[in-house]
């Protein structure tokens, strides 16, 4: 009786993997849009020049049936408050200020803003009969890393010496080649419901100020930079998954 017990629960343990196995929606190759969130930690020369930013993404992957490798593109833009560089000091009086047309202090914020554009490879590594189509996830890229110091105007009066011209003389507009890895893991429901990614990624951007001339430091800046960013990005995926037949379509 023991025995005939076992083989019961053996045979019923069997029968649920298989349906799960075979139930499962996220079979086939996958397009994977989504779109995430990250907050980054600056490195290198970048953090000379900015605090922590945040970081909105949006990426589409292409993802096989055979072996999980990843194919993709993505677009992020950076943006932040923390701007260490000071380029409107010689603008300002001895106690700070800045003074506007019309002989009042005027209220101009620096901001940071930029953005990341690039093409990716990678692979999902799986661990799990049951749900192949999550584990852990390993990708490369590269692309471009552009970011500038963001002036923001008083929206009751003007300066003078910040017109959308002579803004170009003091935003140190910065790009150049990045390359760009994530590790993490990746969750795809066997049933399309639950779809995430979460992980850790690292930005290497070789990059140059690209105006002619800084206002404020009265020369050209024409160094070459290292900048660095480090970040964990929380992500939403919305799959839609292609069968063996041209007709078969899951989403």
């Amino acid at each position: 009786m023991p025995k005939l017990y076992l083989l019961s629960l053996a045979l019923i343990a069997g029968i649920c993997t298989a349906n799960a196995q075979d139930g499962r929606l996220n079979k086939g190759n996958a397009l994977l849009p989504s779109i995430s969130y990250a907050a980054q930690a600056p490195g290198g020369d970048l953090v000379d020049r900015f605090g922590p930013n945040f970081n909105v993404g949006l990426s589409l992957d292409y993802l096989t049936s055979e072996k999980n490798w990843i194919f993709g593109l993505t677009g992020q833009y950076l943006f932040g408050q923390d701007v260490k560089t000071d380029v409107l000091a010689g603008l300002r009086t001895p106690e700070g200020s800045i003074i506007g047309n019309d002989r009042s202090y005027v209220d101009i914020q620096l901001k940071e803003r930029g953005f990341y554009a690039g093409l990716h490879i990678g692979k999902l590594v799986s661990f799990s009969s049951l749900n192949p189509r999550s584990g852990f996830r390993f990708t490369v890229g590269a692309g471009l890393l552009q970011h500038k110091i963001r002036i923001q105007d008083d929206p009751l009066t003007g300066v003078p010496q910040l017109s959308d011209i002579y803004k170009k003389g003091y935003d140190r507009l910065t790009n150049g080649l990045a390359l760009q890895e994530f590790v993490g893991y990746q969750l795809l429901s066997n049933n399309r419901r639950i779809n995430f990614f979460a992980g850790f990624e690292f930005t290497q951007a070789f990059t140059r100020n690209r105006r002619d001339f800084d206002f404020d430091t009265r020369q050209k800046d024409g160094a070459d930079r290292l900048d660095l960013l480090f970040g964990f990005r929380l992500g939403w995926v919305l799959p839609f998954y292609f069968g063996q037949a041209a007709d078969e379509v899951f989403y």
